[in-house]
């Protein structure tokens, strides 16, 4: 199962994980945190307290038990955008 993607081809057969996050900035403090994070703090996302910076993809192929990351993220402005390629890479798992 080869996912040609904005950053290479992808063999999705070797996926351990595979998920969407959202980085946001929190007065300085950059971090990668679940889509049901931002959910749970929507009014200080709306409010600007918390800044959304982007939105990725995360295909994570590190072995079980090993210490040494092997990852490749796809990067989206929008979470429309995030959530229309999840559905594309959904179709190689049908």
């Amino acid at each position: 199962m080869i996912y040609k993607s904005s950053e290479g081809s992808l063999d999705l057969s070797k996926i351990t994980r595979l998920y969407p996050a959202v980085v946001v900035d929190m007065q300085g403090e950059v971090a990668e945190m679940s889509l049901e994070w931002m959910e749970m703090n929507a009014e200080a996302v709306r409010s600007g307290k918390i800044k959304i910076v982007h939105f990725v993809l995360v295909f994570d192929f590190t072995p079980i038990h090993e210490d040494v990351k092997e990852r490749t993220i796809l990067i989206f402005s929008s979470y429309d955008e995030l959530m229309d390629e999840i559905q594309v890479v959904a179709k190689f798992f049908d």
